[in-house]
């Protein structure tokens, strides 16, 4: 059947909605017996959750607090925006952003190119600066707190301080605690001589940042850059430095305590120093105690005159994560490269030179105390590079590689840590338990669930939802949307059956499909407890503590509510009172479930540095966290 055309669906809505006003309106005079809107988000729900689940259980609250508050008209008048195959909408106006609680892009300011000496910008968020500074000669400007615990912050900094001499800017606290934070320093301090940048405690604590350093400094003289505690403690997301110093002389830089603590961060640098002379690169404690971090190095130093580069402390004690060096420092006359305790993973990754150093002359690269395994060395010069204490399991001595084969148990000796409590063993799952409960407040932004017949409209592609969004691809939220999306399209796991649920009618649909239609749904009823010890009241195994099917839902970081539903073989569903440890009252009703097959799972997951063992080797529980939910076969 044909898709009514949106003008239809517009006076269609609008009419529902004037008739509910009069239904509303017709019942005010005696509110004990007013009828509930049946045109509410809300009574369409209820009214599908009878239908799809006629076992007289009560409806979801869960799912009706995450229903659009769009109104009919409004919901009208998006669905029109979301038409399939329109012409390119307009952004959706920040009123029906705030409305319908999405996920919208911020719009910039206009450029702040003019600007009185000397500045001092404290408390901005969501601001162009792009040609702000050009031609500057001396003078320093200072940004303090800026994008400061914001959510979804957009910066851009283009041609900042370009062609200036002398002149010095500092960020201090700059973007701390975002949220799908993005920034864009394109051809910042391109062609300056002299003075300083200082990034200090850059995006540090962010979720999904987007850092973008796009021929930074690129042709400058003599100007002095570093990144103190940059990107530390941040959680995933992406950071770049393409052509920065680009044909640059005598540019100092240093990277102090980069990426530290961080969780799965991807770091790509490329033409990073490319034609530079005299450049000198400093990286110490890069990496260290993060989790899973990815850094791509390519034509890294190529083409460059006595340059040098320092990796002191790099990736030290992390856990797992890949490093690709591609064409380092090809072609390069007289540079150097020394690489102090690099490597030293409690859970090894992966590291690949390819092309390293080669065609070089006069150069001179040291591997000091260098540690891994999976490293691949080809193309890389022949000459000019030593590898001193180079280790990797098939060099240790005996007694080294015995204490390798150790029991499984064992766990990494490390100071990279899991939260306490973020994952535990089945047994611990009794009453009388003192255990700590991690932080599983919902971190993600506020969003709620567009109508199906909103939702349903809108191609689920990520070019598509860019463009009814208008959100750049290149920003944090545009490559969220495209990582959703690709988890999506990913095709399940041995034993996975999965489904990404763009509205709560599909949350439905999917756990029925899977459980049938005697279904519940189930989620920790609050944050109480949250990062602190907990007492264990009663524990009740759902279908009397037997392995169940259960359909797991968990937040996509998308525009609109998105769930990603999966059911997993072999787990076991657990109710538990939590209680007070210091008083024993009753604070929270938690919701745990046991993976028992954890045998495809990854050997650097969280659970194992957590736990000890390994794949297979054990069952590992977690509660299910603010948010998300969990569905079984009714009792």
């Amino acid at each position: 059947m044909a898709t009514p055309p949106p003008f239809f669906l517009l006076f269609l809505l609008l009419s529902l909605h004037l008739f509910s006003h009069v239904v509303e309106a017709g019942n005010s005079s005696s509110p004990k017996t007013a009828a509930p809107n049946p045109f509410t988000a809300k009574a369409a729900l209820i009214r599908y959750w009878n239908r799809k689940v006629p076992n007289g259980r009560p409806h979801p609250d869960f799912l009706v607090s995450k229903l659009s508050p769009l109104s009919a008209l409004d919901t009208a008048s998006f669905s029109s925006l979301a038409a399939s195959g329109a012409a390119r909408p307009s952004p959706p106006p920040p009123a029906l952003c705030a409305a319908a609680r999405l996920l919208c892009s911020p719009s910039l300011s206009t450029s702040t190119a003019s600007h009185p000496s000397d500045s001092a910008f404290a408390t901005y968020a969501d601001s162009n600066f792009s040609n702000y500074g050009t031609d500057r000669a001396g003078g320093a400007d200072s940004f303090k707190n800026y994008s400061a615990s914001e959510n979804l912050p957009v910066d851009t900094f283009r041609r900042y301080s370009r062609d200036s001499a002398g002149h010095d800017d500092s960020f201090a606290v700059y973007q701390p605690d975002g949220n799908v934070v993005t920034a864009n320093f394109t051809s910042y301090a391109s062609a300056a001589t002299g003075g300083a940048g200082d990034f200090s405690s850059y995006a540090h604590e962010g979720n999904v940042p987007n850092l973008k350093f796009t021929n930074y400094d690129a042709d400058a003289d003599g100007r002095v850059q570093k990144f103190s505690r940059y990107s530390d403690d941040t959680n995933s997301g992406d950071q770049s430095f393409a052509g920065y110093g680009k044909h640059g002389n005598g540019i100092p830089l240093s990277f102090t305590s980069y990426g530290n603590n961080s969780n799965v961060i991807n770091s790509d640098f490329n033409n990073y120093g490319e034609d530079g002379n005299g450049a000198n690169d400093t990286f110490t404690n890069y990496g260290e105690n993060g989790n899973v971090p990815e850094n791509n190095f390519r034509s890294y130093g190529s083409g460059g005159n006595a340059g040098s580069e320092e990796f002191s402390n790099y990736r030290d004690q992390a856990n797992v994560g890949d490093d690709t060096f591609t064409s380092y420092a090809k072609g390069e006359n007289a540079g150097s490269a020394d690489f102090k305790n690099y490597g030293n993973s409690f859970n090894q990754g992966s590291d690949s030179f390819k092309g390293y150093g080669e065609g070089s002359t006069n150069h001179k690269i040291t591997f000091a105390s260098y540690s891994g395994d999976n490293t691949t060395f080809k193309g890389y010069a022949k000459t000019g590079i030593g590898f001193k204490s180079y280790r990797n399991s098939s060099s240790l001595p005996s007694s080294a590689a015995a204490s390798a084969t150790l029991p499984a148990r064992r766990r990494p000796t490390s100071r990279w840590v899991v939260e306490p409590g973020k994952f535990f063993r089945e047994s611990q799952l009794k009453k009388g338990t003192v255990m700590p409960m991690p932080d599983i407040r919902d971190k993600m932004p506020a969003r709620s669930f567009l109508p199906r017949s909103i939702s349903g409209r809108i191609p689920f592609s990520a070019a598509e939802v860019q463009r009814v969004f208008n959100i750049p691809a290149d920003t944090a939220l545009g490559k969220a949307v495209a990582d959703t999306v690709a988890e999506c399209e990913r095709p399940p796991s041995r034993g996975e059956t999965k489904r990404c649920a763009t509205s709560a009618e599909d949350v439905i649909d999917f756990a029925v499909s899977v459980l049938g239609n005697n279904v519940i749904v189930r989620s920790t009823e609050s944050t109480s407890g949250s990062k602190g010890n907990i007492l264990l009241g009663d524990v009740t195994g759902v279908n009397g503590g037997k392995i169940t099917k259960s359909v797991s839902c968990h937040q996509s970081l998308f525009p609109y509510l998105v769930y990603y539903c999966h059911s997993v073989p072999k787990v076991r569903v657990y109710q538990a009172e939590i209680l007070s440890v210091q008083t024993k009252k009753k604070i929270n009703h938690g919701v745990a479930i046991c993976h028992l097959d954890t045998s495809d799972w990854s050997a650097g997951h969280g659970a194992f540095v957590a736990l000890g063992y390994g794949p297979g080797k054990i069952e590992v529980c977690h509660w299910i966290f603010q948010g998300d939910m969990t569905w079984t076969v009714a009792d």
